[in-house]
């Protein structure tokens, strides 16, 4: 123990203390020199004080005269200033200017960082530690007032002057209550804070001069660091020790509140005792046998739940859950549902947004790197980032992707969203009956859950993905409810906002994620649930792009991931457009992505067999690689034969041109239809007919050939089902040349539906037709009048070997079709003779037409 006199006033320091807080050893400590601030008589030895001093900035800490405290030195430029002191052999003047920082938490303080006011500290003792910091024992001795600064490098020096202590001039009897009343209030605060040592109030009571009882206890008052900043600043002894009651006072109620809030609660602590001591015991026993403790489980539901961003009407319901699961028996059946439940609420994303990527060029990019062609696709959602960018918060709109299957629909979605730095999330609809599936089961059921919907949201983790709703038009209905109405509340813009789970039971806002449904048929689509999606047509892709498609992303894509080179194969474009034409035959590339990927398998087996192989696949060689063509290519084919007419379809693998040809045989006037044609080519046939009759003068049709023969039309060929509202035009071509016995124009095909009035109406699938019409050789095409917008979509590089007729009336048609000449070997037509009342019968009457 080391003992220091002051003013007589003997303190203790426990050697322990000094090791936790210096550390340093037995023979440092027994070695320090505690230098008494007052002589035999009690008075005080006056100090010197220089007229400039260096400063030593401290903090958190105020050094009153008369105290001794250790001060740990960080900074370098201090511990230079310490070293260069503590080198007088003179302890005397072993003394610098203690001031504390008024802003503590800067590094390297200047002047203007320092209180004004601060202490004259003598070095005792300087200690060295491990890390190369540097610890000082110092004794306030004076206070002193900085009146200037002369100089801030290498540190600072302040030119100062000496503050007296003068308790004041109050009466004895007034300054003799006071400072009674300083030393009950500290007796007090000592009673009731039992963490103070004995021997404090046995050094209190040895203290008889009153500058430095208030010293003493302004040093140890549990007070802010300003505060006894302010108690050093009081230069008159009498305000000094009135500032000092009233925070005695303020520490001595705050310790009375303290104890009266702990002898409240004292009658709770045996009973809460023993609950915990069960619950320790309980959570003992989970943890040796591997399980989860009820209450760990709860304390991270806590957790979670204080870092949602919940609206109070959430909030109110998750703690009305929370507390119905702690009333609960863990080994109750009702557990494990209540738990499951809140995990649910936790773990979904509550207004948790991924950052959209507002970079259209990039975004446009990504797009066009990932899929070629979909100009309006791709126009549509770099429109839909433009008005986000602008706007900040938009509504997401729900967008179809209606096309034939193998067209890029999902891996469109994809590509949208990594364009917007969105999740991705896929919900396959196809097949799902169960409304449940998509607004969930009531949670008070057996193995209740989620719908889709709100379980993809929590395992995207964020509440603004790119969802695509796949094969939408699949979506079946049965007793337990209808899915597509189910649906309705999910993509409606307007009522999203509130998207209520029956397993949730609380509303959840769907409002910010971006729905793309995909389908193959808006046929089957319920119609309230087609009104609310902005659909998005997605043509098949024609030869052309085809080509490109394989030539740009599926042989790269194969070779890769067949562990092929860039050098090992090289499939060039003639190849690649007879694997298009004579082994698919589809809209999208599924088919062909797949017949690539066989050639590059040949290719690889020769690689890992190393045989010899050529690497360069021509179209000679892919015979050799898949067989015998599948397919094969309708080419136009000219003949002269009246009759015969080429008309273009659309089908659900693109366009194609077809042949419908028609004959007349010796009959009574019947029609016969062949080729398997739907109701609605039949009825196209059936009203050709009809306008040919009626207008057979004007078309020079004689009119006795509908009665005395039959008509036969024919589609080849006939395995293949046919149908659709665009063969008009073509039958009453075929029909009325096989009637007037004209031939049709060569290179020339047609498409269109007809009315009984002869006027044409426009038809669908102009794209595909016409580039299946190319690729057959026509030269010449015939389309209504209203179809003309269509063919200006169309890129001009794929028509520009083409002529086209529009037209309006079925008598424009054929004055277009019909070459005036008639064919060849003309059939010639034979009639009986009309009957007359008066005579019988004539022979048979030859006419030739």
């Amino acid at each position: 123990m080391i003992i220091c006199h002051n003013d007589r006033t003997p303190m203790k320091f426990e050697p322990s203390d000094l090791y936790s807080r210096l550390l340093v050893s037995d023979d440092d400590i027994d070695s320090l020199e505690i230098v008494p601030l007052g002589g035999p008589d009690g008075a005080e030895e006056p100090l010197e004080l220089p007229s400039e001093l260096a400063i030593l900035p401290i903090r958190q800490t105020v050094l009153f005269p008369g105290m001794v405290i250790p001060v740990t030195v960080v900074r370098q430029k201090a511990i230079r200033l310490v070293k260069k002191i503590y080198r007088n052999s003179d302890i005397n003047l072993r003394i610098l200017g203690a001031v504390t920082q008024a802003k503590p938490n800067k590094e390297d303080p200047s002047a203007e960082d320092l209180y004004n006011v601060g202490t004259v500290a003598q070095i005792l003792k300087m200690i060295t530690l491990p890390d190369g910091n540097v610890t000082i024992i110092v004794q306030g001795r004076q206070r002193f007032e900085i009146k200037s600064i002369v100089s801030e490098d290498p540190y600072i020096t302040a030119a100062v002057q000496a503050i007296e202590d003068v308790f004041g001039s109050a009466s004895k009897k007034e300054s003799k209550a006071l400072l009674q009343s300083l030393r009950d209030g500290a007796h007090k605060i000592m009673k009731l804070n039992p963490e103070i040592p004995q021997e404090a109030r046995i050094a209190l009571d040895n203290i008889e001069s009153p500058i430095f009882l208030i010293h003493f206890l302004s040093s140890n008052i549990n007070v802010d660091v300003t505060d006894k900043q302010k108690l050093l600043e009081e230069r008159n002894g009498h305000k000094q020790a009135n500032l000092l009651l009233q925070y005695m006072m303020r520490d001595i109620e705050m310790l009375e509140l303290k104890r009266e809030i702990q002898s409240k609660a004292s009658s709770d602590i045996d009973q809460q005792q023993r609950d915990y001591f069960l619950r320790q015991q309980i959570k003992v026993l989970h943890d040796e046998l591997g399980m989860d403790s009820p209450e760990r489980d709860l304390d991270e539901l806590r957790l979670k739940a204080s870092l949602k961003s919940w609206t109070p009407a959430i909030q109110a319901h998750f703690d009305k859950e929370l507390s119905k699961l702690q009333r609960i028996n863990p080994m109750a059946p009702e557990y494990p549902v209540t738990m499951n439940y809140l995990e649910t609420m936790v773990d979904l994303p509550w207004g948790e947004y991924s950052k959209d990527n507002f970079d259209l060029n990039r975004a446009q990019k990504v797009l066009d790197t990932d899929h070629f062609g979909l100009e309006k696709v791709k126009e549509r959602i770099i429109e839909y980032l433009a008005v986000l960018k602008l706007k900040g918060n938009l509504k997401a709109p729900i967008l179809c992707l209606y096309g034939p299957p193998g067209v890029g629909k999902t891996s469109l979605g994809k590509s949208v969203a990594k364009a917007l730095n969105r999740q991705y999330i896929r919900m396959a609809l196809g097949g799902v009956h169960d409304e449940a599936e998509i607004r969930g089961h009531r949670k008070t059921y057996i193995g209740a859950m989620p719908g889709k919907i709100i379980q993809n949201i929590k395992k995207a983790g964020t509440a603004n993905p790119v969802f695509i709703l796949d094969e939408i038009d699949k979506v079946s209905s049965d007793f337990r409810g209808d899915p597509s109405s189910a649906l309705l509340e999910v993509l409606d813009p307007e009522q999203n906002a509130s998207f209520t789970d029956n397993y949730l039971e609380v509303e959840y806002d769907l409002s910010q994620v971006l729905f793309i449904a995909t389908a193959n048929s808006l046929e089957t689509i319920h119609p309230a649930l087609r009104d609310r999606m902005e659909i998005i047509e997605m043509t098949g892709y024609t030869i052309e792009e085809k080509l490109q498609i394989a030539k740009k992303y599926l042989v790269p894509k194969q070779r890769k991931d067949h562990g092929l080179k860039a050098t090992d194969i090289r499939i060039d474009d003639a190849a690649l457009l007879k694997i298009i034409e004579g082994y698919t035959r589809e809209s999208g590339v599924r088919n062909l992505e797949q017949k690539v990927g066989t050639v590059v398998r040949k290719i690889a087996k020769s690689v890992a067999m190393e045989e010899d192989y050529v690497k360069s696949v021509k179209a000679d060689h892919i015979e050799k690689h898949l067989g015998a063509e599948i397919f094969d290519k309708d080419l136009y084919q000219d003949n002269d034969f009246a009759g015969v007419v080429t008309g273009l379809a659309w089908t659900s693998v693109g366009g194609e041109i077809l042949f419908i040809e028609t004959s007349l045989s010796r009959g009574k006037g019947n029609l016969t239809l062949s080729g398997q044609l739907g109701d609605v080519m039949k009825e196209s046939a059936v009203a050709a007919l009809s306008y040919l009759k009626a207008n057979a003068d004007r078309l020079g049709i004689d009119y006795r050939v509908f009665n005395h023969y039959d008509l036969h039309v024919h589609v080849p060929a006939g395995a293949v089902p046919k149908d659709g509202p665009s063969a008009g035009v073509t039958m009453a071509t075929s029909m009325a040349s096989i009637f007037t016995q004209r031939k049709v124009k060569p290179y020339i095909a047609m498409t269109g539906e007809i009315t009984l009035r002869g006027k044409v109406l426009p038809v669908g699938g102009v794209k595909e037709k016409i580039l299946a019409a190319r690729r057959a050789g026509v030269k010449e095409i015939i389309l209504c009048v209203k179809n003309r917008k269509d063919v200006e979509e169309v890129p001009a590089n794929y028509i520009k070997d083409l002529s086209f007729h529009y037209v309006d009336q079925v008598d424009e048609v054929l004055k277009i079709a019909l070459l005036p000449e008639k064919v060849k070997n003309a059939m010639t037509f034979v009639f009986p003779a009309e009957k007359k009342d008066t005579e019988q019968e004539d022979p048979m009457k030859v006419v030739t037409v």
